[in-house]
């Protein structure tokens, strides 16, 4: 049964990423917008002594993991849509205020970023080539689905921060 669940989850995440890069600017600012709010559910599930749980020592906390997510949104996303950042990469990880409250405000304006900046493209401006990172050619439409997989790569972590929390994980939100 575990098999076959991951097998439709693949599959799910194979699929929504073949869509991504398909998509048009509408349709990637909606798949965003959809991934904030949640993303928001996990961020408030979490009961604020949860903020600094570690499922193990090397691990990043649950503070941490959202965080870095929020660095990453800022980063990626400038870096596929070859802008300068408006903050240098790491900064927010780097935070001495891990608390609930702040951690929410800075991850959810990492969304607002990337939306934002989703926006003021055009569907044509999607296909236009970038050099990711400085070294990997492809489109902007590729990058962000890219900066897409990742944020959802490090909120599915945090399933296992919030189970270890004693908390219910909010329902998927696949549509």
């Amino acid at each position: 049964m575990k098999l076959k669940s991951l097998t439709v989850a693949l599959c799910l995440i194979v699929g929504s990423q073949l869509s991504m890069a398909q998509a048009k600017v509408a349709e990637l600012v909606k798949e965003w917008e959809r991934s904030k709010a949640y993303t928001k559910e996990y961020l408030d599930a979490m009961p604020e002594s949860g903020y600094a749980l570690k499922p193990t020592l090397e691990m990043r906390s649950f503070a941490e993991q959202n965080l870095h997510l929020a660095d990453a949104n800022y980063g990626l996303a400038s870096a596929a849509l070859g802008i300068k950042s408006p903050f240098d990469q790491g900064i927010w990880e780097k935070t001495g205020d891990k608390s609930k409250v702040n951690v929410s405000k800075i991850v959810l304006a990492s969304y607002d970023f990337v939306i934002d900046q989703i926006k003021r493209l055009s569907d044509a401006q999607l296909d236009e080539p970038i050099k990711m990172l400085g070294s990997f050619d492809m489109s902007k439409r590729i990058a962000l689905a890219k900066v897409f997989e990742h944020q959802v790569h490090h909120r599915g972590q945090t399933t296992v921060y919030l189970r270890l929390a004693g908390v219910k994980p909010p329902q998927e939100k696949l549509f």
